[in-house]
């Protein structure tokens, strides 16, 4: 495919939407009890809890890179641990390990606004959501999300942009195999490697647009429910 009469190579940008979208479903399932579970913690473990969990925001994306590959490697803890289930796979430089690493990297983008969201409830709500007998599921899903939903749209769209955005942890985990795990990130790195500075310039216009779409989306929402909370 060429744009602009610049050869693209499309496969490393379906990719990267693949993951993105992936890592985001997985973390909608995964983030969003973890940051209900610390929002409601009261013990003084909660903020070695909570520093687990923001972690990756500090943590060199080489460093959890390096202790990934040595956990999925085939005889590394977690792909043993798998193997008691009869997995008999290989969790790394495939699909696999770049959504395992990615889930790992962006989790605090998840994390973060669904707390901020659940501690914003009001008390008397949730109060009178359990005096009216509802069971907890359904309290959940009825009453805490829909009014939580600030915070689930701004941890959905940092968590696909902050995945998308990836390069360290996805290099050493997936690798840089074309076709198969080199992601838009990578894809630019390899351009400016070869002096291919035309593709590097593409796609690094595509990335530019897109974070910024994706920041003028999350001020939109924050924008538009602060209104209403006016």
């Amino acid at each position: 495919m060429t744009l602009f009469g610049i050869p693209l190579d499309t496969h490393p940008i379906w990719l990267t939407l693949q993951v993105a979208s992936v890592t985001t479903l997985l973390l909608l399932i995964i983030g969003v009890p973890i940051a209900w579970g610390l929002s409601r913690m009261r013990s003084r473990w909660r903020v070695v809890f909570e520093a687990l969990v923001s972690l990756p925001l500090v943590l060199p994306p080489t460093v959890l890179g390096f202790y990934l590959i040595i956990a999925m490697n085939p005889n590394g803890t977690l792909t043993e641990f798998l193997g008691l289930f009869g997995f008999d796979g290989q969790l790394t430089f495939n699909f696999a390990g770049l959504v395992i690493g990615s889930v790992l990297f962006s989790l605090p983008f998840m994390v973060q606004p669904m707390m901020s969201a659940f501690q914003g409830l009001s008390e008397e709500v949730l109060d009178a959501a359990r005096l009216m007998r509802a069971t907890f599921l359904d309290r959940f899903f009825t009453v805490i999300l829909p009014l939580s939903r600030q915070g689930l749209l701004v941890g959905s769209v940092l968590t696909f942009a902050h995945t998308v955005g990836e390069f360290g942890v996805v290099l050493m985990v997936g690798g840089n195999i074309e076709g198969q795990t080199r992601m838009v990130s990578i894809a630019i790195f390899d351009h400016v490697e070869s002096f291919e500075y035309a593709q590097a310039h593409l796609l690094s216009a595509v990335m530019v647009i897109f974070s910024f779409a994706v920041l003028m989306g999350v001020y939109l929402i924050n924008r538009r429910f602060s209104a209403r909370l006016g």
